[in-house]
């Protein structure tokens, strides 16, 4: 499939949100000097709304639009304390006119701080359930997701939209394969060489790594992905990724053949002791990317996933001539939820 053609079956799917695309692609040369291996870039869609930004503003395009079609005014989703896809969410609610209903399997922490503190100020409706966060990998994502449902269909009601967490759906999702097209015209428009380059991004519930995956498989780009599992989250995490990624391409009209053993994410490593508990590599990778190019990290996810890349680069995963491209998917309120991380007199 060529670029206009992706394009044209991509313009057939109905989006809402306004959120200014393309997303800024650029050079970090001050950090590839540093680090003296691969070229680094960034691809800035920390700068795409609603509501501060990130990756969900992609997938939450396609989403309300079908919010909009089935003529729903509850939305219900769920996620960890410090989810950039709640408060998203919770933006792209308060700019429809929708009512926001985010779910967390917490304690209800006082005081409210980082997305939760905007959740509240963006006027999401907030149902704190202290039985247990799950993400401990003992359930698959869509059992979680088939679980959570029920509860908070009792909790708002039958008409309310239920949108998975991170919004995992084809729907959303659909988001980060028009990212792809995205990523593979800009890279050729820089005269990049394709075959080199590999698309580094943060995995916590795996829809922005199956997007770009079949995005990049409908173009038959040459440009590489490779997905870092930042929380230990999911039971059987690669077959679900792999379903999904077959499904956006039977969507667009496509047969996708990926299975479970050849989806490109690398789980556990970088993920630390569990999802929203930084490492002291997390702390370095935020302060390097800081200080060498001036540009923020989250801990929960960009951060993890930037010392992931960091190690990669450290034990010669690339070569010289490879060109990595850092997707930063957002996060900045949650560095406000972790004062005690930053702590720089070292």
């Amino acid at each position: 499939m060529t670029p206009d053609e992706l394009s044209r079956q991509l313009a057939g799917f109905p989006q809402l949100l306004s959120i200014q695309t393309p997303s800024p692609l650029e050079p970090l040369p001050q950090l590839t000097q540093k680090l003296n291996g691969p070229q680094i870039w960034i691809k800035r869609d920390d700068e795409l709304g609603p509501g501060l930004g990130g990756n969900k503003g992609r997938k939450l395009a396609f989403i309300m639009a079908e919010v909009q079609s089935q003529n729903k005014r509850k939305v219900i989703t769920y996620g960890g304390l410090q989810s950039n896809h709640a408060r998203m969410t919770a933006a792209a609610c308060a700019a429809l006119g929708l009512e926001a209903h985010l779910f967390f399997f917490a304690k209800r922490p006082f005081p409210l701080t980082g997305n939760l503190l905007l959740n509240d100020l963006l006027g999401a409706k907030m149902h704190f359930i202290p039985f247990g966060s799950g993400g401990d990998a003992s359930m698959t994502l869509e059992t979680t997701n088939r679980l959570v449902r029920i509860l908070a269909t009792l909790r708002v009601g039958p008409r309310a939209y239920f949108m998975p967490v991170g919004g995992h759906s084809v729907t959303g999702c659909l988001g980060y394969v028009a990212a792809a097209l995205e990523i593979h015209n800009q890279s050729a428009a820089l005269n990049l060489p394709l075959d080199k380059i590999t698309i580094l991004t943060a995995v916590g519930t795996g829809g922005t790594l199956a997007g770009l995956l079949a995005g990049l498989q409908l173009l038959n780009s040459p440009i590489n992905v490779l997905g870092l599992d930042i929380g230990k989250l999911w039971k059987a995490f690669p077959s679900s990724l792999a379903r999904l990624t077959n499904s956006l391409h039977e969507v667009i009209g496509s047969v996708g053949h990926n299975q479970a053993q050849t989806m490109p994410l690398i789980e556990k490593t970088y993920a630390g002791p569990a999802y929203a508990h930084p490492t002291a590599q997390t702390k370095v990778a935020i302060k390097l990317l800081a200080q060498s190019e001036g540009i923020l990290l989250d801990p929960v996810y960009t951060g993890k996933a930037f010392a992931g890349l960091l190690d990669l680069v450290a034990n010669g995963r690339f070569s010289p001539n490879d060109i990595l491209i850092f997707l930063h998917t957002g996060g900045l309120p949650g560095l406000w939820a972790y004062p005690d991380l930053f702590d720089f007199q070292d």
